[in-house]
């Protein structure tokens, strides 16, 4: 297992630097058909879409001074009050009856501590989305119980000792998004139930724990788009933006060891001797995903087939599905 760890590491590493760099390789460039370019660079889309759809949102997401509805600074927990209404569109098919309890982590430099405070047998559950999206811990009622918990998130590089009492939780990527629910009536009554418990869920800096810990306000960014919907701003990117961010988040969020055969996948059809200029402007003749033709990707959410092999060439639709999370 630990080779196979090495191995992805120096493949998703490989991918990374060739990605950020893009060389001219007049010399040494493999004959490659524009076809063929087409097809490596739909594959490497469609693999980084997951990685891609979770930095757009958490910028916006993450992109607010203080806590307000939807919308916290990183390492701050965003209380929604109310059952969501159609007007959210931040994620896709909120529940109906649960309260959402939302944070973006960094664990990149600082690993985080999660307490939650005893739910009283009420329903709840934290589910813990790395950067590709995958589920990695879901405390809750039925995982972890209704007690008073503590846990610990730290980073895929993070070696340490830990209080005592508090479980250690390792994301296998640097960027987190606690996606918490507590089940909630919808009375007035239970709301304010809600309200208290969510208002017990705490988060601090490993390095603060146990002592007086205040949250710095966040930065507000200008030049972050908070109007058009994630989806759009995705399928929109041009090419040669859209695998600069991928290279770029890669250093920090490697893939799983489980998506070997699709990195190795792609490694194998010749990445490291394709000039990536060419498939990059044959995707945007292609409108994949061009701007003169911004379409999205169907089947990103299917990027599990893509675990047990090689992940299927797909034509893409006029309009595409944003990624389940």
């Amino acid at each position: 297992m630990k080779a196979k760890a090495v191995l992805l590491t120096v493949l998703a590493m490989s991918i990374a630097v060739m990605l950020a760099v893009w060389p001219a390789w007049s010399k040494q460039e493999a004959k490659v058909s524009e076809q063929d370019a087409a097809k490596i660079g739909v594959e490497a889309y469609i693999y980084g879409y997951p990685l891609v759809t979770m930095e757009m949102t958490r910028r916006v997401l993450t992109n607010a001074a203080a806590p307000e509805a939807h919308k916290a600074p990183i390492g701050q927990f965003a209380r929604l009050r109310e059952y969501p209404t159609p007007a959210n569109k931040e994620v896709t098919a909120p529940n109906a009856d649960t309260l959402y309890t939302m944070a973006w982590l960094d664990v990149a430099k600082e690993s985080w501590v999660l307490s939650l405070p005893d739910m009283q047998g009420r329903y709840f559950l934290m589910p813990m989305l790395s950067g590709w999206t995958d589920v990695f811990q879901v405390p809750g009622k039925r995982t972890t119980g209704t007690k008073a918990q503590t846990y610990a998130i730290t980073g895929p590089n993070w070696k340490g000792k830990l209080p005592q009492g508090v479980t250690e939780y390792k994301s296998p990527t640097s960027i987190v998004w606690i996606l918490g629910r507590i089940y909630c009536t919808g009375t007035p009554a239970d709301y304010q139930a809600v309200h208290k418990i969510q208002d017990q869920c705490k988060l601090v800096p490993l390095s603060a724990n146990g002592r007086p810990y205040t949250p710095p306000p966040g930065k507000v960014d200008p030049s972050i788009d908070m109007k058009t919907p994630v989806r759009d701003q995705v399928n929109r990117m041009d090419a040669g933006s859209y695998f600069k961010l991928l290279a770029t988040l890669m250093k920090d969020n490697p893939p799983a060891v489980a998506d070997t055969p699709m990195v190795a996948a792609v490694m194998s059809k010749g990445l490291g001797a394709v000039p990536w200029r060419k498939v990059i402007g044959v995707v945007n003749m292609s409108g994949l995903p061009g701007e003169a033709r911004p379409i999205g990707i169907p089947m990103a959410a299917r990027l599990s087939e893509g675990r047990q092999g090689e992940l299927p060439i797909v034509h893409p639709p006029e309009v595409g599905p944003t990624p389940v999370m």
